[in-house]
């Protein structure tokens, strides 16, 4: 069968969840599978022709803001036609499927997360992505959810099924500290807190950093890209100097990444929007013991084992008590479940099912 994968910015990877993804379908399935990946030539750095037998094709624009609701719908005119099967990647193609709809059998939509939520978008913003994505709902054959509040919203505000697929976190891997990494991060040498998120409100990381700051039980590492928006650079302007704040920008090294993350005292995970977000699924396999905002979506991913916070408060007051909380049982549970759910091959297993399957 021919696959079309749409909706990325590209492959190989080094932005996001979307793209993460499509990188690991292409790993596990391209022996059995023909897959084409449509890329931005406009946001990717490498432009390969191909990637680990996965064919790459490129639409010359970005896949960010407004213009990546073109981008993705360019790239479903071309995909739709030519492809056995197409999976569209979050809610930018759903404009474009009302003259699209005879191919509507031939579509498969993970919307991601409910982005229309999200506070970085403008009310005029939001209003255009919940029509997209009601539109996209509409006129796709199968739906994919990677949450299980995700797959309850789809059912109760579309009445439409959606299979459950996850994402993975296998891929991060525990990483010794060596001589040159604490000597370049000297913070490495006793308990610290981490986290690394995109730096935008729906995230919460002002909500973190005040927290932290009203606290002195033990440092935060917050990695992320502060340089990309006024609300990152206000935040860090604001809080650089503090002494138990260590603002890192993004780190796109994974090792360099695994080393932080993964000898980190205990992981914050603040983000609010979305379903299965890949970095507290990556800390849960590491086997880290969690600190989570209430969203409903990451008690669905953590299976009520990680601890939680819904404000800068109960965040505060877990913070002065984690000596006293049982970290490393509540680490261990978190990893059982990474190992049961959140694996690549068995995620990549349930794609190809769908992916393969006869069109209804």
């Amino acid at each position: 069968m021919r696959i079309a994968i749409v909706g990325t910015r590209g492959i190989p990877n080094t932005y996001g969840g979307f793209e993460t993804l499509a990188e690991y379908l292409v790993t596990h399935l391209t022996k059995d599978i023909d897959i084409t990946v449509y890329c931005s030539s406009v946001d990717q750095a490498c432009k390969d022709k191909t990637y680990h037998g996965a064919r790459l094709k490129y639409i010359p624009l970005t896949s960010h803001g407004a213009i990546g609701i073109l981008y993705d719908s360019l790239a479903l005119f071309d995909a739709l036609p030519k492809y056995d099967k197409v999976l569209l990647l979050g809610f930018g193609g759903g404009f474009a499927m009302p003259f699209l709809q005879k191919y509507k059998s031939r579509l498969v939509v993970n919307i991601g997360g409910l982005d229309w939520k999200r506070d970085k978008w403008s009310v005029p913003a939001q209003k255009v992505i919940k029509t997209a994505e009601k539109l996209l709902l509409k006129y796709s054959g199968q739906i994919v959810s990677d949450n299980t509040g995700i797959q309850q919203y789809i059912t109760q505000e579309y009445n439409r099924e959606s299979e459950l697929i996850t994402y993975g976190g296998d891929q991060a891997v525990k990483q010794e500290v060596s001589e040159a990494y604490l000597k370049k991060y000297p913070f490495l040498a006793s308990d610290y807190a981490f986290s690394v998120a995109r730096i935008q409100s729906d995230n919460n990381i002002d909500m973190l950093l005040e927290a932290f700051s009203n606290q002195g039980a033990i440092p935060l590492v917050l990695v992320g890209n502060w340089q990309n928006s006024k609300y990152g650079k206000s935040l860090k302007a604001s809080y650089q100097n503090r002494e138990n704040l260590h603002l890192l920008e993004a780190i796109y090294y994974r090792p360099e990444l695994d080393v932080l993350r993964s000898n980190c005292a205990v992981y914050i995970h603040g983000h609010s929007a979305g379903g299965t977000n890949p970095s507290l699924v990556e800390a849960m396999y590491l086997g880290l013991p969690v600190f989570a905002f209430a969203s409903g979506y990451n008690e669905h991913t953590s299976e009520n084992k990680a601890f939680y916070f819904s404000n800068a408060q109960e965040l505060t007051s877990l913070l002065e008590n984690y000596h006293s909380l049982d970290l490393s049982f509540v680490g261990n549970e978190l990893k059982q479940i990474a190992e049961a759910r959140y694996k690549w091959e068995l995620i990549a297993t349930k794609y190809k099912s769908i992916l393969t399957s006869r069109s209804k």
